[in-house]
């Protein structure tokens, strides 16, 4: 029997950003793609979702002190 990975409790939530949300999340952080910590096509959360190279992955986290924390990922080969 194979687990979901994405029901985990320590994996956080991964969503594939739309162009137009990419946009919007560059334009506030004043980034290029480019500039965002990168995440592998090989990683297991990565092929769970779907995502591709290319992609901008919105991660977020579960945080005792911030309540939750979000951060951006560029999905690379």
């Amino acid at each position: 029997m194979k687990k979901d990975i994405l029901k985990h409790e320590l994996v956080p939530d991964h969503v594939i950003l739309s162009e137009s949300e990419v946009s919007k999340v560059l334009k506030k952080i004043e980034a290029h793609p480019e500039q965002l910590p990168k995440i592998k096509t090989d990683d297991p959360v990565v092929k769970a979702i779907g995502a591709k190279a290319g992609d901008v992955l919105e991660i977020t986290r579960k945080s005792a002190t911030a309540g939750k924390f979000v951060t951006y990922r560029l999905v690379q080969d």
